[in-house]
């Protein structure tokens, strides 16, 4: 199973990106997790939909070519970052690339609330008509990592809270077979 990972965070140390890379190599046995790059997207320029440079081409290229895709945003100021929704403006233009594609939100942070309202600005995002993507549908299967400096390891950077660790092989099983599905 083919899966892209789009991580919301620029930040060398980011514990988000820290939740792909942990994910990439805990299930690599059940799925071939690519983490796309969002760093090299242009602003979305309108004058420029129609023939995008080619790094806005390969980012929506690898999300077609997926069979899903994890988003994985930190929250700031109760929201997705701009770079974040920059990636999905472009996404959403002209062969708009999530339309019908399965996606699951994830999200860690330093706070208690694990990126709550960021996700919830993400789910609204999802559904807007350029997009129309099939979200994991919540209920229990928010991915909401509070407390990231207390649940990755300093020198790794891989998650090992034992319990946020249990939660997420329950959630992957979760997305795994709503793409299975749709």
């Amino acid at each position: 199973m083919k899966i892209v990972t789009i991580v919301g965070s620029l930040r060398k140390e980011s514990f988000n990106m820290q939740l792909a890379k942990t994910i990439q190599d805990r299930y690599k046995d059940r799925m071939d997790l690519e983490i796309a790059d969002i760093r090299s997207l242009p602003h979305f320029d309108q004058d420029e939909e129609n023939n995008p440079p080619q790094s806005v081409k390969d980012f929506k290229a690898a999300i077609a070519s997926a069979d899903g895709v994890l988003i994985i945003t930190p929250e700031f100021n109760w929201s997705i970052p701009g770079v974040l929704k920059n990636a999905v403006d472009w996404a959403s233009r002209v062969d708009k690339v999530f339309i019908g594609k399965p996606v699951m939100a994830l999200g860690a942070t330093l706070g208690l609330l694990g990126t709550v309202r960021a996700q919830m600005h993400l789910r609204e995002i999802l559904v807007a008509p350029g997009i129309q993507a099939k979200i994991l549908p919540p209920g229990g299967n928010e991915v909401l990592i509070g407390l990231a400096n207390q649940k990755f390891d300093e020198k790794t950077g891989k998650l090992v809270d034992e319990g946020t660790l249990s939660f997420l092989d329950s959630k992957v099983d979760a997305f795994i077979d709503f793409v299975k599905s749709v």
